[in-house]
């Protein structure tokens, strides 16, 4: 690992959830810059999620988002494999574990642990990848920026699945990744940069956010730069409705595809 000159001594932190796609970001911003500590929260468990999500959604959405990822989520996980891996490799991608001599634990990104962790830190920038919505009190702890990769155009595909509902919606014109400025909203902070990918035939749900996060790469390590510069430069957002995202349902699924073909 080779840090340019006007690096040196700035410190990288990343505050993230564990998963292979943190594990990807975490490699290819350490060969670039070097990250010094990455924070990892454990993840809300699944009942407590159901129950959030039901809240909100009603249970007989969150039931048919189950029946979705039971019947369709899953098997195209697996099948698609193959395309996954070739993809990867194609990229370049390291999904190694994380280094744990590098790596702090904590309850929750929103837990006092994780603010005094970053206190302790003094990052020059925090990235941000698959965290629970991290409160404002974390977000003020530090003086710095927080950055995130996020799988769809804001502010027009906040939530989740963000590049399988554009092409659902015939709106490819709108399918791609977003980095901008982490706020105490969901994926509504200021835009740094925003990229669109162009899925082919032998892709579908499960493939559509690696070429996401292929694209956003060079995006995030751009922001970072303009971070540790002190000079990031925000960019209008699209045209359209903002609008908050979440899982398909398995009869919604069956309609889009019906309708658009896409898998």
């Amino acid at each position: 690992m080779s840090v340019a000159p006007e690096f040196a001594g700035k410190k990288i932190v990343m505050l993230a959830g564990p998963g292979e796609s943190t594990n990807i970001l975490f490699h290819a911003l350490d060969a670039e810059f070097g990250v010094h500590r990455i924070i990892v929260e454990t993840p809300v468990s699944q009942k407590q999620l159901l129950k959030r999500r039901a809240e909100k959604l009603g249970w007989a959405t969150v039931l048919g988002q189950i029946a979705f990822k039971l019947a369709v989520a899953g098997p195209l996980g697996r099948a698609s494999q193959p395309r996954l891996t070739a993809l990867k490799q194609a990229h370049q991608l390291n999904a190694q574990p994380l280094p744990e001599d590098r790596t702090i634990r904590v309850p929750s990104v929103n837990d006092p642990a994780c603010i005094a962790q970053l206190q302790a830190l003094n990052p020059d920038v925090v990235v941000v990848n698959g965290t629970r919505i991290i409160a404002k009190r974390v977000l003020t702890s530090v003086p710095c920026p927080f950055l995130n990769t996020h799988a769809g155009i804001t502010p027009l595909y906040r939530g989740v699945h963000g590049g399988y509902w554009a092409l659902a919606n015939n709106d490819a014109a709108h399918c791609g990744v977003s980095v901008h400025l982490v706020d105490a909203g969901i994926d509504t902070g200021g835009i740094i940069a925003q990229a669109l990918i162009q899925p082919g035939p032998e892709d579908n749900f499960a493939t559509y956010p690696l070429h996401q996060l292929i694209a956003g790469m060079p995006l995030l390590k751009e922001a970072v730069r303009a971070a540790l510069r002190g000079n990031i430069q925000l960019r209008p957002a699209p045209e359209g409705t903002s609008r908050l995202w979440s899982h398909p349902t398995l009869s919604e699924y069956w309609a889009n595809r019906r309708r658009t073909g896409v898998r």
